[in-house]
């Protein structure tokens, strides 16, 4: 259960469905609430997916390239670090907390489906997350461990249904500015965790020289 907890907390910060929800409801703003729906539990699904996959695979990926898991814990904190100094930095404008240009968006409203793209991918299932389960696989040999991750891969994916099919009734209650409030505490949290990626990362390479 700890495993379980730390897993599930430490993605649900970086995934942020709740930092994703202004973006959904602006891309979806003149889809029927069916549709909606469907979108929603696609791109839950392909996050889960996208993610399983690179936690499975991202060990052979980081061999193959003959990268370091210090050089990954800098390069993915670096990355979960910008993500979250962008969430803290967002009064307003959401976008910039999430991974997705103005010329992806443009692209988006254009497109009937955006499960896929950009909703799950980059917006959920960023470089961050990824590189955050990477990392975690590298630290684990055990099957159980394996099977517990997973679980909270699943679990992360099934809060995101919920919270994107909730996404407005809870933006009317809450507002843009509980909505701004949400979004920095958890930016907040996903900087502490890159530096604490970063500090993992650059520590034992000191230690080693």
């Amino acid at each position: 259960m700890e495993l379980f907890f730390l897993i599930f907390t430490a993605l649900f910060s970086v995934v942020n469905p709740l930092g994703a929800m202004p973006v959904f409801l602006a891309l979806t703003a003149n889809d029927a609430p069916e549709w909606r729906k469907s979108q929603a539990k696609k791109a839950s699904l392909y996050v889960i997916l996208i993610l399983i996959v690179f936690f499975l695979v991202g060990t052979y990926i980081l061999n193959f390239f003959g990268i370091s898991i210090e050089g990954l814990r800098i390069a993915g904190g670096i990355i979960i670090a910008k993500s979250g100094l962008d969430l803290l930095g967002t009064s307003g404008q959401y976008e910039r907390g999430r991974a997705i240009s103005k010329k992806v968006k443009r692209e988006a409203m254009l497109k009937n489906d955006i499960s896929f793209s950009p909703l799950a991918i980059p917006m959920l299932a960023g470089p961050g997350s990824i590189s955050l389960l990477i990392s975690f696989a590298l630290e684990i040999d055990i099957v159980t461990d394996y099977l517990i991750i997973i679980s909270a891969i699943i679990a992360v994916g099934l809060i995101t249904f919920i919270v994107l099919i909730v996404s407005p009734r809870l933006m009317e209650k809450i507002g843009e500015s509980g909505s701004s409030a949400i979004t920095r505490m958890i930016g907040f949290i996903v900087l502490a965790i890159g530096i604490q990626f970063i500090a993992n990362g650059v520590i034992p390479m000191l230690r080693s020289i």
